[in-house]
């Protein structure tokens, strides 16, 4: 071999332990599962792949142990042992779900009782995928068993416990929002500076797009598939609430998940509620919360509260924004 030919080698497998040495180039890593009744999914930017990936699937596994958790379709989860025996004696909640309980015991206090998790006393009787909806004489029976009034909290002992047999209570209008700050936070702490969370219609954004805001769309209620308008939003959480998320119809009729607690039925009025503020717990209730509300009422609740905005779509088509927004040229 001549000096010029091991001298090239040489400098080939210097140029190879290089390359090895090297960090992996920074990257999006995505990853999305169902979940929840929903479709959860994480992407975010790191400059470590494998560092990257082990935070998207520590996303995921705080997701998982927040469904055991509040799920109300599995059986062994706290908020289940809470609503088969807390109308006969207290139930040990522990300190997060005793938490968010009462989060959302605060904002039915806020909203005068339309933002309520009580509302499964009639909620448990739909089965949207059967399209099955409880009779007009069940809707009744159970109406007055909706009343956040009558869950009652002992945060020194931990517990919950209802004032009335019948009572149920679901956090689903919360739920995910908390799934997603919660994986924010956790993000937040590992140093990620870019990312986005989402739950369904719920998502926690995480600083920007890397110099760029994300775009996040508002889906068009009654066009599967397209985009009512897109939102340019940094550093937010953003919550829709609609009813083309969980339904079926029948002689004209849309039956959907979100219950009015005032008649036990789905409200109407409303197509869609996007809030926008700077907690996704906040916003994911306070979707809810307008959707029942309606435009007007909705519309004023906001109006009070510091840092949050809302995109209301009615049962018309028409687009109406919270004072804080600029409407996008075109928009109706």
């Amino acid at each position: 071999m001549d000096k010029h030919s091991a001298h090239l080698q040489l400098t080939l497998v210097i140029v190879a332990f290089l390359l090895l040495a090297m960090p992996v180039r920074a990257d999006w890593y995505a990853d999305a599962r169902p979940l929840m009744g929903t479709e959860v999914s994480v992407r975010l930017w790191h400059e470590d792949a494998d560092t990257g990936r082990r935070l998207v699937e520590d996303i995921f596994a705080e997701a998982n142990r927040i469904d055991l958790l509040m799920s109300t379709y599995k059986e062994d989860s706290r908020i289940s042992e809470i609503n088969r025996h807390a109308a006969s004696a207290p139930v040990v909640a522990g300190e997060e779900l005793l938490q968010l309980i009462q989060r959302a015991l605060d904002v039915s206090v806020l909203t005068a009782g339309a933002f309520d998790i009580t509302y499964d006393s009639v909620g448990q009787h739909y089965d949207f995928r059967t399209h099955q909806r409880p009779d007009a004489a069940t809707v009744e029976a159970a109406r007055a068993l909706i009343d956040y009034r009558l869950v009652r909290l002992d945060v020194a002992a931990g517990t919950v416990a209802f004032a009335a047999q019948g009572v149920r209570i679901n956090l689903g209008g919360i739920a995910k929002g908390y799934v997603v700050e919660r994986g924010v936070t956790l993000l937040r702490a590992a140093g990620v500076q870019h990312a986005v969370v989402t739950a369904g219609g719920d998502s926690r954004l995480l600083g920007d797009r890397r110099g760029q805001p994300w775009m996040v769309g508002i889906r068009d209620p009654r066009k599967d598939g397209n985009v009512a308008m897109t939102v340019p939003l940094q550093d937010e959480a953003v919550s829709t609430s609609g009813d083309y998320e969980r339904y079926f119809d029948e002689d004209g009729v849309r039956y959907h998940h979100i219950i009015s607690p005032s008649t036990g039925n789905p409200a109407s009025g409303v197509h869609s509620a996007t809030v926008i503020g700077p907690d996704g717990v906040m916003t994911d209730a306070l979707s809810t919360s307008v959707f029942v509300m309606g435009v007007d009422r909705g519309l004023r609740l906001i109006a009070t509260l510091s840092g949050y905005e809302a995109i209301v779509i009615d049962d018309q088509g028409q687009i109406y924004f919270s004072d804080g927004l600029t409407p996008p040229s075109g928009a109706l």
